[in-house]
């Protein structure tokens, strides 16, 4: 028998990983995350549903692996929007208008990290960094410009037990409950959008957004344009 060598057995086992990957990605779009299987990717790809456990471990591997690429994806598009040496605002709207459009270009694949949980499916710890990257993005802006209120001796939200102790580093303390109300806001509008909640009640998505983006700013402190 003729062995490979292992440079290209490596890049074979890359493209056949693609190969499922991708598969599993249209499945996705087709038929939703609940109806996705390990058999049907592998039918599709031409493999025995035995020779497809070579590459993926099982179903809930290969939506471990969806998910990382998603929450990657939507991440670099956010981080590429964003330019350092504009105006505040223009960084945060860019974040946000960014998330927005990656969302309309992939709809299922929001909806896979953003929308129903899978039925019998727990993401599991290596899912976190890809997930953070947009928040922390949007938490970069806030802790480069935001102005925290003059005190008024209201509770920052941390210490009494809203939020977790040591969130968003950097960020002053008054404004880390409004940044993540921020990156929920972000995502929410995101998310109704594409789940058609807005019908009958918003007529220009993509200014909506931006007006969201605008009073999400305010809360977190950003200078007015």
């Amino acid at each position: 028998m003729t062995r490979m060598p292992p440079g290209t057995r490596a890049r074979a086992r890359a493209e056949t990983t693609r190969a499922i990957l991708d598969e599993a990605r249209r499945q996705l779009a087709e038929q939703g995350a609940a109806a996705l299987s390990l058999r049907s990717v592998a039918r599709e790809v031409g493999m025995v549903s035995s020779a497809v456990y070579r590459y993926v471990a099982s179903r809930d591997e290969l939506l471990t692996r969806l998910i990382v690429e998603a929450y990657d994806a939507v991440g670099e598009r956010a981080e590429a929007a964003r330019d350092p040496e504009a105006p505040p605002r223009a960084q945060w709207r860019a974040v946000w208008r960014a998330v927005r459009s990656w969302g309309l270009e992939h709809p299922a694949e929001y909806a896979l990290i953003y929308g129903s949980p899978v039925p019998g499916y727990a993401a599991p710890a290596e899912t976190i960094p890809a997930a953070g990257r947009v928040g922390l993005l949007l938490a970069a802006i806030v802790a480069e410009h935001g102005q925290a209120p003059p005190g008024d001796g209201e509770s920052d939200g941390e210490s009494d037990g809203v939020l977790l102790e040591g969130l968003l580093p950097g960020v002053a303390p008054p404004l880390v409950l409004p940044a993540i109300a921020a990156w929920t806001q972000l995502f929410g509008t995101v998310g109704f959008e594409l789940f058609g909640q807005y019908e009958n009640v918003v007529v220009d998505r993509a200014a909506f957004l931006d007006a969201v983006a605008d009073t999400a700013a305010s809360s977190v402190g950003l200078p007015p344009s």
